[in-house]
């Protein structure tokens, strides 16, 4: 089996179930594993790197109001290596290729991939996208294996922070202008013993106001921007406490959003754990400060 792999999460998940060695294409941003960046990249971003994120949300507005794509499909990539398999999603214009480019990128070559879409809203179906990717790769039981796993480790999270006091939590996932965080997140927040003051679970992400986020009565404000590591995060949560967006009172934390939070991959349940020692670090241990750092 051929596999091409447009969302890092969906490589992510593949090789977790043994099918790495069957993955043949993927996306620029696919980096974990490690061994992802040696397949042939066949969707890179359209647009030009180095934008602040003011930048690149005025950008994307603009090629959204205009019909134009975020990514370039290298169609000539797919033709060459003949997939059997397309995994991608129909979530977010802004995350990654469109299911309807693939199909008419497909349509155009004559190619009968099959095409597996992904479209995760909450984190228990974060979870069940296993089983969707081990169905259609024939690694049911290796998926059923990773399932269990990753609730095992919610279970065992749910145990440590059995009496906790929840704490208020606001999770960005962009920073100009402020984007509350949707989708797996709030669950994962409340999974870490918090509760999301502005985010909906099973919902987007939405614009919200700087007045907004100060008048959230937030106690921990968790910059996790899509799109960066630790090292990105961490700068524009440091400019965001610099400038009095957020209220001086509340603990500021940047964290690795690509590696555990905004993927919907095996590693978010590792993302749950992180904010976990966060929100919690007498009953869950500190945090791994490769992971997640506190902003002065």
């Amino acid at each position: 089996m051929r596999i091409v792999s447009l969302l890092p999460s969906a490589t992510e998940i593949l090789f977790a179930l043994g099918r790495g060695d069957h993955v043949v294409g993927v996306t620029f941003e696919c980096d974990h594993p490690p061994e992802a960046r040696s397949r042939r990249i066949v969707s890179t971003s359209a647009l030009p790197a180095g934008l602040a994120p003011g930048e690149i949300d005025a950008l994307v507005r603009e090629r959204l109001a205009r019909g134009e794509d975020l990514y370039h499909l290298d169609a000539g990539a797919l033709a060459d290596i003949g997939p059997d398999l397309i995994v991608t999603q129909d979530l977010c214009a802004v995350c990654a290729v469109d299911v309807s480019e693939v199909e008419d990128a497909l349509a155009h070559l004559g190619c009968k991939a099959l095409v597996l879409t992904l479209d995760p809203m909450r984190l228990d179906e974060v979870i069940a996208s296993v089983g969707t990717v081990g169905a259609a790769t024939g690694r049911e039981a290796a998926a059923a294996e990773l399932m269990s796993s990753l609730g095992a480790q919610l279970a065992a999270l749910a145990a440590r922070l059995d009496g906790a006091r929840t704490r208020r939590v606001l999770v960005l996932e962009w920073t100009d202008p402020p984007f509350s965080a949707g989708h797996w997140v709030p669950d994962m927040v409340a999974a870490a013993g918090g509760a999301e003051v502005l985010g909906r679970a099973g919902e987007r992400s939405r614009a919200v106001s700087w007045d907004q986020v100060l008048a959230s009565g937030a106690e921990v404000v968790i910059v996790a921007p899509c799109g960066y590591h630790l090292d990105g995060a961490l700068s524009l949560a440091e400019k965001l406490v610099g400038a009095g967006s957020v209220s001086p009172g509340a603990e500021v934390w940047a964290v690795d959003a690509d590696a555990f939070v905004v993927r919907p991959g095996p590693r978010v349940v590792e993302g749950c754990e992180m904010l976990a020692r966060v929100l919690h670090p007498k009953r869950c241990g500190e945090p791994d400060l490769a992971r997640a750092c506190r902003v002065a």
